[in-house]
């Protein structure tokens, strides 16, 4: 059940404040959360050096912070654990961030950089009946769960296509299902096609006999936000995180191998399913990393998301980007 946003916001402070003696303390522990997504490779890479002992994060952090990374399938989960104070900081789509922050009247969620545009597509079968838009017709659509970015951007695509989409059917049913399990059941047959974002994508073609159908080239695909609370708290902490997001994409940019090779081993860890490296080489040109993100682009999914049922109440936006030392 959703807690009122005055009484969510009281139990985050008190539960932040709580915590502020710990960050004085000799370890300091900094929960964040991330996907395991080629669109998420900040994060991906970031659990993954913390596990291997030599921490891209806790060594920008300072002497006694210590990171543990928490793993989702999709955004509505990771702001559940963010107004639940499970987690300080998340790498998240907007839809799923725009959507709490309305939700609680601005009082929660804070971004703090961007994170990576593009990366999403939708996938049909290769050798299916799905040819053009009138196509799609009566035919089942898969996304990582209700609400998220992806499911978001089908739902306003087929609307745009003058097909009736609600959350229970219509002209086209789309199916929240979370990525690991929607390869197998686009090899069943079971759905005729699936949005969502890299790795899964290129899984869906390679390994799924499926076609990209679109690709979402410049849409804002993942962003770093934290909780309101726990930016007021410590704004120092959170401001030495955001440098060392923003250093991490400039790397990501210049050592693509690399980078490549840290985000297939942290898939694998992740998911416990290895990740060949040259999939997620396959998959990288579908994605652009970068650490910017304006609030024109917020705005434009706001009105998508209204469009086909989400944010009735939205209000404006300007809470949302925080001045960050």
């Amino acid at each position: 059940m959703f807690t009122p946003a005055p009484l969510r916001r009281l139990l985050a402070l008190l539960l932040v404040a709580a915590g502020a003696s710990a960050l004085r303390a000799e370890e300091l522990v900094l929960r964040v959360g991330f996907f395991p997504n080629i669109t998420h490779a900040q994060g991906v890479i970031g659990s993954e050096t913390t596990r291997e002992g030599h921490g891209w994060f806790e060594q920008r952090l300072g002497p006694g912070v210590s990171v543990h990374w928490f793993a989702f399938n999709a955004g509505p989960s990771a702001m559940e654990a963010l107004f639940a104070n499970s987690i300080d900081l998340t790498y998240v789509g907007p839809s799923p961030a725009l959507n709490a922050y309305v939700r609680s009247a601005g009082d929660e969620v804070r971004i703090l950089a961007g994170s990576a545009e593009g990366g999403a597509a939708l996938v049909v079968a290769a050798d299916g009946p799905i040819h053009q838009a009138a196509d799609f017709k009566g035919r089942r659509i898969a996304t990582p769960q209700l609400g998220n970015t992806q499911d978001i951007a089908a739902r306003c695509w087929l609307k745009r296509q003058g097909f009736k989409v609600t959350l229970t059917g219509g002209d086209v049913t789309v199916l929240p299902i979370a990525n690991a399990e929607q390869l197998p059941l686009f090899k069943r047959g079971y759905v005729d096609a699936v949005w969502t974002v890299e790795p899964w994508v290129s899984r869906l073609v390679k390994d799924g006999g499926g076609r990209v159908y679109l690709e979402q080239k410049d849409a804002v695909a993942t962003i770093l936000v934290t909780s309101a609370a726990f930016l007021k708290f410590h704004p120092d902490l959170a401001a030495r995180f955001r440098a060392a997001h923003v250093e991490l994409t400039a790397w990501v940019n210049a050592n693509p191998a690399k980078a490549q090779k840290l985000v297939a081993d942290g898939l694998g860890a992740a998911t416990g399913r290895k990740t060949p490296v040259a999939s997620v080489a396959a998959a990288w040109g579908r994605v652009r990393f970068t650490d910017t993100v304006v609030p024109a682009q917020l705005t434009a999914l706001v009105a998508d998301a209204q469009s086909v049922g989400f944010l009735r109440d939205a209000i404006p936006l300007d809470l949302l980007f925080p001045r960050v030392p």
